[in-house]
């Protein structure tokens, strides 16, 4: 018996099923879209859950070859602001699977 009175086979028996549950999860994830806007609601990103730029929308009023500075910078917030929107929607349900553990390697 191990520690908490738990043995070997009921221990490999959760570790399988929170694999599984990752597993799933992991699929679930890559399949969700997330989104953010900058510049209230001139530009619009949204990425997967494998945090990969799906589409770009830009409202044609911030498009001005004389400041193309602040259309950079808005896009850039834009991107990385989608990106933690995706970060912690997959962190908080890898959690729910984990019980809260930080697992290397895991997203």
């Amino acid at each position: 018996m191990m520690p908490g009175g738990m043995n070997m086979n009921q221990m490999m028996k959760q570790v399988q099923k929170m694999q599984a549950d990752m597993q799933k999860l992991q699929e679930e994830a890559e399949k969700a879209t997330y989104e953010a806007s900058a510049g209230g609601g001139a530009v619009i990103v949204k990425v997967s859950g494998k945090k990969e730029i799906i589409s770009i929308n830009l409202d044609p009023s911030v498009v001005d070859p004389e400041d193309v500075e602040m259309l950079q910078d808005l896009i850039l917030v834009c991107v990385n602001e989608a990106m933690r929107t995706a970060e912690e929607a997959v962190s908080k349900e890898m959690g729910k699977v984990t019980g809260g553990m930080n697992i290397p390697g895991l997203f």
